[in-house]
């Protein structure tokens, strides 16, 4: 292994292009990706809607305390008034100021979905010009509830789904995080796979040189034919092509990299591959017990079963009849001063009851309860196939790891095999016992060789966080990834 990884790194590491590079693993490019990249930024500002929109439910089941208030109000108009000693409307100049204020407290309740509250008022008017009088009218306090006795209740429904809306937003910010992994580890290994090439390319072009000297030489004794020596001269010009080629899709794949992780874009970067990783054993039947308990999709179809079960409600609801209760018990009174609206207050006490009846529709309130009906049931429906659509991306992501472990095994296997028959015969070739095809054979394998383990290393990190998106698991370090999240947002908070 040590023999077969550290020329890799060696190669990338010697890269004279990019002599002042910073040096990235596949963790650290993560890392900063999770942080920097434009991805990230969007996936944190999302949650952080949801967060505040969780906030916003949670602090509407608290007591809230509100103030109502005219500061002044200043009228000179004509009104119509009424004169009874001649039996007609006139318009009369009136001159009047007014100021009112109101101070609540109000508590929704979810069982019932009425509204209890607590308040004052107090209230001033002074009229203006030949009979000016002022009054002051106060309610020192008043206790009541309201509520609807028949119709929808949103308190209730609201109550069941913000908490999963919210428990969906979380989920679904971490399932984002691991789509951005899995969008670092495509760039990340197309430049190695491109700083690969171009060292293979360098030193390709330094070796096809040396061949066709070394081909020159044994030409001039005849040891070789023409045909063999145009054949070195002309794979010695296709190797500085290659050079050229691979030197432009390095700049690209640099680009592309810097740009996803949102650096500089001048910022030039040397990629250490990783190490082989550990062996880990994973079941299927493991993995679909972490995604039920932690994927968003699974969450929101809970979710969307609620809403679509809340509109039934509410279509059902308002295709009958509706009544609305209210009632308050307090105390009021009136006075030509403020001390005197507080004396002797007087028992206020209202009740109303409110009935709200359909008659003639024409069958739109009932055809809406209807269609409520029959999307609840397309929606059950669809979330039974999709259901069966994501067990079985799990369950095949899991296959696909547990293969993709052992290709690595494979294709380290074949590098080594292939740098030591390469080797061999590139030695064998310069003392004259093989001939050329061979030659050009075993570099292009050893090439497919190369390019074969990066691309196994890239399939495997691939599907290892793909199972991680799925499940929310990590199942390197045993740990549900909602668990860390809740315990760094505990630690912030």
């Amino acid at each position: 292994m040590k023999k077969l990884v550290l020329p890799l790194i060696c190669w990338l590491f010697g890269l004279s292009l990019f002599s002042q590079a910073i040096t990235l693993d596949l963790g650290r490019s993560i890392d900063i990706a999770s942080d920097s990249s434009l991805q990230a930024f969007r996936a944190k500002n999302l949650y952080m809607a949801n967060y505040w929109e969780y906030r916003s439910f949670r602090a509407g089941r608290l007591p809230s305390l509100s103030l109502r208030t005219t500061p002044i109000q200043y009228r000179r108009d004509f009104t119509q008034r009424y004169d009874s000693e001649n039996n007609i409307d006139v318009y009369r100049q009136q001159q009047s100021l007014h100021t009112y204020g109101n101070l609540a407290i109000r508590q929704n309740f979810d069982l019932t979905g009425g509204t209890f509250f607590i308040d004052s008022e107090l209230g001033y008017m002074r009229n203006f010009g030949e009979n000016t009088y002022s009054q002051f009218s106060s309610v020192p306090i008043r206790i009541g509830y309201s509520q609807s006795l028949f119709g929808f209740n949103g308190f209730k429904w609201e109550k069941k789904i913000e908490p999963l809306k919210y428990e969906r937003a979380k989920q679904q910010f971490l399932y984002s995080m691991q789509e951005i992994s899995e969008s670092v580890i495509s760039h990340f290994f197309s430049l190695a796979m491109a700083q690969v090439e171009y060292t293979m390319a360098q030193e390709n072009v330094a070796s096809a040189d040396t061949l066709y000297h070394i081909g020159e030489n044994r030409y001039k004794i005849a040891s070789i034919s023409q045909s063999d020596l145009l054949t070195l001269k002309l794979n010695a010009v296709n190797s500085k092509n290659t050079l050229q080629n691979s030197e432009i899709a390095l700049k690209r794949a640099m680009f592309g990299f810097v740009s996803f992780l949102n650096m500089d874009k001048e910022t030039q970067v040397k990629l250490a591959l990783p190490d082989r990783p550990e062996k880990v054993e994973i079941s299927s039947d493991l993995a679909l017990q972490y995604a039920r308990m932690n994927n968003p999709d699974f969450i929101g179809f809970d979710q969307e079963v609620l809403e679509a079960e809340r509109e039934v409600d509410r279509t059902t609801k308002s295709s009958t009849f509706d009544a609305s209760f209210s009632v308050s018990v307090g105390f009021n009174q009136v006075a030509h001063n403020l001390s005197g609206a507080y004396k002797n207050p007087l028992q206020q006490d209202v009740v109303s009851v409110g009935l709200t009846i359909p008659l003639v529709d024409w069958g739109v309130r009932k055809g809406r309860a209807n269609m409520a009906r029959n999307n609840l049931n397309v929606t059950k429906i669809s979330i039974q196939q999709r259901l069966l659509n994501l067990e079985q991306d799990v369950i095949m992501t899991v296959n696909d790891f547990n293969v993709r472990q052992n290709l690595i095994s494979s294709a380290e296997e074949a590098l080594e095999l292939a740098t030591m028959a390469y080797n061999m015969t590139k030695e064998r070739f310069i003392i004259g016992k093989t001939d050329l095809n061979s030659l050009i054979l075993s570099q292009e394998r050893q090439n497919r060789a190369h390019q074969s383990y990066i691309l196994s290393l890239r399939d495997y990190w691939l599907s290892y966080y793909k199972l991680r998106k799925l499940t929310l698991f990590d199942f390197l370090e045993q740990e549900v990834l909602t668990e860390q999240f809740d315990r760094i947002e505990g630690i912030r908070n």
